[in-house]
């Protein structure tokens, strides 16, 4: 658990900031608004995935490591795939909505077996440990935070596979990214309360814990100085008789 005096990352901080907003919407909106001008696949998808390589290296650049290159094309090259071996553009976005269910169906999945997926991830990326599972009214509160991330997730899929449906690759767009860090927000803005409600409830129990330990090693100090006072005080019957027999040979030698 973190000191007290550890800051909280804000949710806009967990989501990557403004920046990473803006980039990981920036193929998207490309590859539309090439889509619709331009009537043609093929350069929908080059644009989408240019953009997605520039972010890359850019994120490669600021960060030091190719790490952030391979994730930004990595799901952009996948429905990039998809789109092209369907044909159509709203393959662009299939990936994306079977993704949601799945990653909906983990986090409910997780709820059922006790152990939310919200205070897991937390725990895990943030280095906490895992004494809040001995917490049941903890795991209740991640339990609440991780059924919201399942919500957004299946509420993602419904909306989306709709509009996939309906041909509407525009509204597709609108949707991937209003429902995308919009809801995300609140999914954090959950997790973070669940968190707060967490540390403080852990806190509390770990300053009742310390605070009995001290209350029983002030007792053990006090039972150990009224045994020395005693052991003081008392007489020591066998050294007595020592010194009565000592004295009464004395007497006898006389």
């Amino acid at each position: 658990m973190t000191s007290a005096e550890e800051k909280q990352p804000t949710v806009l901080e967990q989501m990557g900031g403004v920046s990473g907003m803006l980039y990981s919407s920036l193929p998207v909106v490309l590859f539309v608004i090439v889509n619709f001008a331009a009537k043609n696949l093929m350069a929908a998808i080059i644009s989408a995935l240019a953009a997605a390589v520039v972010i890359g290296v850019v994120l490669a650049v600021r960060k030091g490591t190719v790490q952030p290159a391979i994730s930004a094309v990595f799901g952009v090259g996948i429905a990039a795939f998809i789109a092209y071996k369907t044909g159509e553009a709203k393959g662009f976005f299939l990936f994306g909505i079977w993704q949601s269910v799945v990653y909906g169906s983990a986090f409910l999945l997780s709820i059922i077996v006790r152990r939310p997926l919200a205070g897991v991830l937390w725990t895990f990326l943030n280095g906490r440990d895992r004494s809040w599972r001995e917490d049941r009214a903890t795991v209740r509160d991640y339990d609440i935070a991780t059924f919201v991330w399942a919500l957004v997730f299946f509420a993602r899929f419904v909306v989306q596979r709709w509009l996939y449906d309906e041909d509407q690759v525009g509204w597709l767009a609108v949707a991937r990214l209003a429902m995308g860090y919009p809801l995300m927000a609140i999914a954090l803005l959950a997790t973070v309360w669940a968190v707060r409600r967490a540390d403080k409830r852990l806190k509390a129990a770990e300053e009742a814990q310390e605070a009995k330990a001290a209350q029983e090693a002030e007792a053990s100090a006090e039972a150990v100085l009224a045994r020395t006072a005693d052991d003081l005080l008392t007489p020591d019957m066998d050294e007595l008789r020592r010194v009565a027999d000592s004295e009464s040979r004395d007497r006898s030698r006389d």
